[in-house]
């Protein structure tokens, strides 16, 4: 079945939001409606909504006038197997002794690596985004120098491979929270399909606001690959949460961001250990001190 998209960018969250909830109210009405910051430090904002049907431009062109933003761009999306697509598209990923893969590639795990099964339908947080692949390395290299954990979390984990990667290499139990349902469900489900449960709890939390992780705090290793804008506004959180000489990895910054989100970590008592930069995105090793 072909599907539509009809997508447009202006200044200003309030705008865009406002934006958003004109165009649910569209005749056709969109199947869904996204609403997201360009983290470039612009301030543009994405509006976007998807359609069965083509989307009447007339009345898209009139909401573009009335909320001053760009013109919306329509297109429309053949029919095809977007898993199968990926999965044939995406490769398996090395990460020091992290070995992250589709079950299409299971004969293809090195011996010895320490295998985290990640489905191609995940979209988020299969470890080929620079983001998550920062994240992984950054956890290696600690492994390497002999540094251990006992009280882990994983903030914003997505497909909670941040945190199955603790829980293979510790005994305690790691901690996955997400602020999306769904993303909580798509993390369980990778729990159990990499045999952790038990090992990964998986929790719908907004930032730190979450009984489970208020009795498990502080913790000794937390791992948030989100966005720069959340990361800076978590920066006095993260550090009430982190135990004295424990570990950050931050990531789901953009090169051009990190020097500013290093700098409001390091006004809430965190230093900067190590950074790595993969294309365009960073990863942060940070201690609270």
């Amino acid at each position: 079945m072909t599907t539509f998209t009809a997508l447009t960018t202006l200044p200003g969250k309030a705008e865009a939001q406002a934006l958003g909830d004109a165009l649910e109210n569209m005749d056709p009405e969109p199947t869904g409606v996204g609403v997201f910051e360009i983290e470039d430090g612009s301030g543009t904002w994405e509006v976007g909504g998807y359609f069965l049907e083509a989307p009447d431009e007339v009345a898209l062109a009139v909401l573009a006038v009335a909320f001053g933003a760009k013109d919306f761009v329509v297109s429309e999306i053949p029919d095809q197997d977007w898993v199968a697509k990926v999965r044939r598209e995406l490769t398996p990923v090395e990460a020091g002794r992290f070995f992250v893969y589709g079950s299409h590639d299971a004969d293809k795990v090195p011996q010895g690596a320490i295998a985290l099964l990640i489905e191609a339908a995940m979209a988020f947080g299969t470890g080929h985004h620079g983001t998550t692949l920062g994240c992984l390395r950054a956890f290696d290299r600690l492994l390497g120098q002999g540094v251990a954990f006992k009280n882990v979390l994983d903030l914003g984990c997505g497909t909670a491979v941040l945190a199955m990667a603790a829980a293979k290499v510790f005994p305690d139990v790691a901690l996955a929270s997400d602020i999306d349902p769904v993303a909580v469900d798509v993390a369980q489900a990778n729990v159990l399909a990499n045999d952790l449960a038990g090992k990964v709890n998986c929790i719908e939390a907004v930032g730190f606001e979450n009984q489970t992780l208020a009795q498990a705090a502080p913790f000794d290793l937390i791992f948030a690959n989100i966005l720069k804008g959340p990361l800076i506004e978590l920066a006095p959180d993260m550090a009430a949460n982190t135990v004295t000489g424990g570990t950050v990895i931050l990531s789901g910054i953009l090169v051009a961001q990190a020097d500013e989100v290093i700098a409001v970590y390091q006004g809430a008592s965190f230093t900067l250990d190590h950074r790595e930069d993969i294309g365009e995105w960073t990863a942060l090793t940070l201690t609270k001190v």
